[in-house]
């Protein structure tokens, strides 16, 4: 097991993510902020922030370890509690200016659990999923498409299986509501050798922009009005109550004593809730829950 090609591999693709949001968005920049863990490790943040079509992109890399898994690390492998660890990885938010453009997620890692005289425990873990306010059934199908694509090398069944356990994992089970129209979801994957299980890692990490980029393009320069945004604004609270309640990133990331500002920066920079909102019915606003956010097979139904 050598984790050095997999630290290797994050760094560039962070790079490589940023460039194509960069390029995409065509006005703003991503800063760039590296910090150091005092227990260990650190990372390098990037953040854009108010560009052309980004509100806010965040993509973040860290490689931190310690002597105690976290509750959230250990608490399904409660075998593994008491190790040290490492853990490596990639994870990104976009959030768009314009309701139109879904926002996204996605994230690639790597843990090491250790302890003296036992061989190391290893898994990877990731996948990245898709949050529209205004749903577009084309968007939806090619979103899917391209994760399909991406599993295929590594069995027929690899897609299914994860597209399944993208749409249980991003539930808000107090709403009782998907977060969206799902993607992809793995964990504790080692069922496959290191190499193996490494490069479906990449495949899920290189497929992400060919994923969300040209929806992007698409929707980018769709018109919308102060309607579209306050209903953007208030699903973006589904968002928040996620990441907060739910999200293991964000637990393992608060739990382990990371760096705050690197684990939200997953947050929208702008978002509001309102009591008991109801859409109209037959609303495109409407339209987002009764149909696009209802864990359809996508491709299935789209005859593929």
């Amino acid at each position: 097991m050598q984790i050095e090609p997999v630290k290797s591999y994050l760094l560039n693709l962070q790079d490589s993510i940023c460039a194509a949001l960069a390029e995409e968005d065509g006005e703003a920049a991503f800063i760039t902020d590296e910090w150091q863990r005092a227990e260990g490790g650190g990372g390098r943040s990037r953040v854009l922030a108010e560009g052309a079509v980004f509100e806010k992109a965040g993509v973040n890399f860290s490689h931190v370890m310690g002597e105690n898994l976290p509750p959230s690390a250990s608490a399904s492998r409660p075998e593994l509690a008491g190790r040290s660890y490492q853990a490596m990885g990639v994870s990104l938010v976009i959030h768009p200016h314009n309701p139109h453009v879904p926002t996204s997620h996605a994230n690639v890692r790597l843990f090491v659990a250790e302890k003296p005289d036992a061989e190391p425990v290893w898994w990877f873990g990731g996948g990245y999923d898709l949050t529209p306010y205004y749903g577009n059934r084309e968007d939806c199908i090619a979103w899917h498409r391209v994760a399909r694509e991406a599993c295929q090398p590594f069995g027929e069944e690899v897609y299914p299986r994860y597209k399944a356990w993208c749409d249980e994992y991003f539930h808000l089970r107090h709403r009782g509501e998907p977060r969206g129209v799902g993607g992809l979801f793995f964990d504790d994957l080692n069922e496959w050798d290191f190499d193996q299980s490494f490069a479906f890692m990449r495949a899920v990490g290189d497929s992400f922009i060919p994923a969300y980029r040209p929806i992007v393009a698409r929707r980018k320069h769709q018109a919308y009005g102060e309607r579209e945004r306050q209903f953007q604004l208030y699903r973006r609270g589904r968002y928040v109550e996620f990441n907060l309640v739910y999200d293991r990133g964000t637990l393992f990331g608060l739990q382990s004593d990371g760096r705050t500002e690197a684990i939200l920066m997953s947050l929208p920079p702008l978002v509001r809730w309102e009591y008991n909102y109801q859409p109209e019915p037959g609303s495109p606003e409407a339209e987002l829950t009764d149909y696009f956010l209802q864990g359809r097979d996508w491709l299935t139904e789209a005859g593929e």
